[in-house]
C-alpha cells in the first residue's frame, strides 16, 4: 500500500524571498500563511519549509544557532505554530529541513566548545595544527576554500566543510546524536510530518587523514556516505522517526545508485527517499561552476537510470541551490512558455514523488543580474574570488556566476506586475529579476494559455492517474531530441513523448512503443503542451498523435504529448517494460 507521501507533490518554499508581510523586504512565516490558498490551488500536498530557524545568515539559514527558536526575521515561534495550523487546516503537510552535519559558529555548543574544558569541545572536531603550523591535513570545501579554521582562544582548529561560520559537528560523540534525536522529536512533536535532510550522507567524518588532491573537495573519500552515517540514520529511523507518521528524504552528495539503495531501501530502516545529483551534473565539466552546452541525451539517460535505481525516487529539476530549469534546461527567450511546459510533463510524469520549487509553476527564470555587487550567496563569492585567484579571465568569472550561483533560485517571487513583483512593500533583500512584468503569478492566472495553469492541469492529471502515481518506468527512445517512456499499472499504460529540443523532430514512437502504431488515435490523448494540429511527414496528426495508422510524427519545438493506449499490454510486455 502506498504511503501519503508517494501520493502527493511536493512544493518547496524558499522564505526568504517567498513573501513579506511586514515590508522590511525578507519574506516571512506570516508572508506563507497569506499564499496558503494558492498553493492549495496549485493542487500540491505537502510544503518544504526551508530553514526559519535562529541564525546569523551567514549561509541564509544553513548555519543554525538555535534548532528550537525562529529566527525574528522571519517571525516567532507562535507564527509557526499557526503555519502548521493552516496547513492542517487545508489539507497540506509541511516538513522542514534538518541541517544537522553542521551548526553555526554562533550557536551555544560552538561557543562553549572554544574552551578546551567544556563539556562541549568534542561535539565539534577540534584538531591542533602540523608542526608547522598549518591546517591537520589538507582537505578542502564544498564553498571552494580551506576547511580548517584557526581559532586563537582555543588554540586549535576546527573542521567545517562549509562556509567557516558552518563548524561541522563531531558524529564519533554519542551525544551528538542524542541532541540531534531531541530537535527531531520537537519538531514533529509540534505537528510537522518529516524533514528534508540536508547534506545527510557526509555526516560521519571516517578518518582525517589526508586527502587524495582533486580539483574540488579533496578528502571526500573520507566521509562521503560512510558505516557510520548508515548506523546514525538506522539509530534516528527506529528511535525516533518510526514512532511518528512522518518521511524523510535526503539530500544526498556524490551518490551512486548503488550507494543510494544503501541511504533508502526500506529493509535498511535509514531514508524513505533521496535527492540524487547525477542528472544536474550532466551540463559540467569536472565541477559545477564550469559549464558545458546543455544536451538532453546524456541528462534524459541519467533519469532513466535513476528511475529504476531506487525503491522510490525524488522528482526534482530545480531548488534553492540549482539554477532555474526553463533557463538551464530550455529556452527561457524564444521558447519560454513551450519549454517550461515540456519540463512540466516532464517532472509531473516520472515515477517517485514530483519536488516542485517556488517560482517554477511560472516559469522564473535565472536571474538577469550584471555585477556580483548584485549577488549575496557565499558560496558565489568564495568561487569568484577563487577564480581570480587562478587568474581566471573576468569575462569568464562573470559567465560563472550567471550560469550557476545559487541566487538564479534565490530572486524574489514574482506574485505581479506591481513594483517589486508584489513580494514586497519596501526594498527587497535580493534584486527582483526586472522580467516579473511579463512573468507574474498573477497575470498567468488569470491567462488560461500559461505555464500556471498547465501546472494545474498537468497535476490534476497525475493525481487522478493511477499510472502516473504509482505505475513502472520504462524508456523506449533517448536521442539528442526526444525522451519517450511509459508508465505501467494494473494493465494501464501511459505514454510520454518530450522533444527537448527547439527543432521541429519526427519521432518515431510508434515503433518504439509497440511496432505497429495500431490503436494510437488523438482521443487517447490525455494532454498535450500544444494546442492545435502540426503538419507530419505522413499526413495530418492532432497534438502529435497519430489518426492515421502512419508511423512518424512530427513534434514542434519543446512540444510534449501524453497519452494512453489500454489495449497494449501484449505488446508492452514484449518490449521488456516488466
Amino acid at each position: 500500500m502506498a504511503k501519503w507521501w508517494q501520493e502527493q507533490i511536493v512544493y518547496q518554499i524558499y522564505p526568504r524571498s517567498f513573501q513579506d508581510s511586514n515590508g522590511d523586504g525578507i519574506g516571512d512565516i506570516p508572508g506563507i500563511i497569506s499564499r496558503l490558498d494558492e498553493l492549495k490551488n496549485l493542487g500540491v500536498g505537502i510544503l518544504w519549509l526551508s530553514p526559519v530557524y535562529s541564525s546569523p545568515n551567514a549561509d541564509n539559514g544553513y548555519d543554525i544557532s538555535d534548532y528550537r527558536n525562529i529566527n525574528p526575521e522571519y517571525g516567532t515561534m507562535a507564527d509557526m505554530d499557526e503555519l502548521i495550523l493552516q496547513c492542517r487546516r487545508r489539507g497540506l503537510r509541511l516538513i522542514m529541513d534538518l541541517v544537522v552535519n553542521h551548526t553555526s559558529d554562533e550557536h551555544k555548543w560552538f561557543q562553549s566548545s572554544r574552551d578546551k574544558d567544556s563539556p562541549y569541545r568534542n561535539y565539534y572536531i577540534w584538531r591542533p595544527g602540523r608542526p608547522d603550523g598549518s591546517p591537520p591535513n589538507n582537505w578542502t570545501s564544498f564553498f571552494a576554500e580551506d576547511c580548517w579554521e584557526y581559532d586563537p582562544k582555543s588554540g586549535e582548529y576546527y573542521l567545517h566543510l562549509f562556509a567557516k561560520k558552518q563548524p561541522d559537528l563531531n558524529y564519533q560523540n554519542p551525544e551528538v546524536i542524542e541532541e540531534v534525536k531531541e530537535i527531531i522529536r520537537f519538531w514533529l512533536d509540534k505537528g510537522i510530518s518529516g524533514f528534508r535532510c540536508d547534506v545527510i550522507n557526509i555526516l560521519f567524518k571516517e578518518s582525517l587523514k589526508d586527502g587524495k588532491k582533486k580539483l574540488a573537495l579533496t578528502g571526500s573519500e573520507h566521509y562521503i556516505s560512510r558505516e557510520g552515517t548508515h548506523a546514525i540514520l538506522r539509530r534516528l529511523k527506529s528511535e525516533v522517526l518510526n514512532n511518528y507518521d512522518c518521511f524523510t528524504v535526503g539530500e544526498t552528495v556524490f551518490v551512486t545508485p548503488k550507494m543510494g539503495r544503501e541511504l533508502c531501501d526500506k529493509a535498511r530502516g535509514e531514508l524513505d527517499m533521496i535527492f540524487s545529483f547525477e542528472h544536474m551534473e550532466t551540463d559540467q565539466l569536472f565541477v559545477k561552476w564550469f559549464k558545458k552546452k546543455f544536451r538532453s541525451r546524456p541528462f534524459a539517460l541519467s533519469l532513466a537510470k535513476w528511475q529504476n535505481a531506487l525503491e522510490w525516487p525524488a522528482v526534482y529539476l530545480e531548488n534553492h541551490d540549482q539554477p532555474r530549469s526553463v533557463s538551464r534546461f530550455g529556452n527561457d527567450q524564444k521558447y519560454w512558455k513551450e519549454s517550461a511546459k515540456m519540463l512540466a510533463v516532464l517532472l509531473l510524469t516520472l515515477r517517485g514523488t514530483p519536488f516542485l520549487y517556488q517560482g517554477e509553476e511560472i516559469g522564473m527564470t535565472n536571474f538577469d543580474y550584471t555585477s556580483m555587487d548584485e549577488i549575496q550567496d557565499v558560496e558565489s563569492h568564495n568561487v569568484y574570488a577563487l577564480a581570480k585567484k587562478l587568474h581566471i579571465p573576468s569575462w569568464y568569472r562573470w559567465r560563472m556566476m550567471r550560469l550557476v550561483s545559487r541566487d538564479n533560485a534565490r530572486t524574489p517571487m514574482q506574485w505581479d506586475a506591481s513594483e517589486n513583483a508584489g513580494f514586497t512593500s519596501g526594498k527587497p533583500w535580493l534584486a527582483v529579476n526586472h522580467n516579473f512584468i511579463s512573468v507574474n503569478y498573477q497575470d498567468e492566472k488569470n491567462d488560461p494559455d500559461s505555464i500556471l495553469n498547465f501546472y494545474r492541469e498537468m497535476i490534476l492529471l497525475r493525481q487522478s492517474s493511477s499510472p502516473l502515481k504509482f505505475g513502472k518506468f520504462k524508456a523506449f527512445c533517448i536521442t539528442d531530441k526526444i525522451f519517450a517512456y511509459g508508465r505501467k499499472y494494473k494493465g494501464q499504460t501511459v505514454f510520454i513523448c518530450l522533444n527537448m529540443s527547439d527543432r521541429y523532430t519526427d519521432a518515431d514512437i510508434c515503433r518504439v512503443t509497440d511496432k505497429r502504431c495500431s490503436g494510437l488515435s488523438s482521443q487517447n490523448l490525455l494532454i498535450s503542451s500544444y494546442s492545435g494540429v502540426t503538419e507530419t511527414t505522413e499526413g495530418r496528426h492532432t497534438a502529435g498523435i497519430c489518426r492515421t495508422g502512419n508511423k512518424i510524427y512530427r513534434l514542434r519545438p519543446y512540444e510534449a504529448v501524453v497519452f494512453t493506449d489500454g489495449n497494449r499490454d501484449a505488446d508492452i510486455k514484449q518490449e521488456g517494460f516488466q
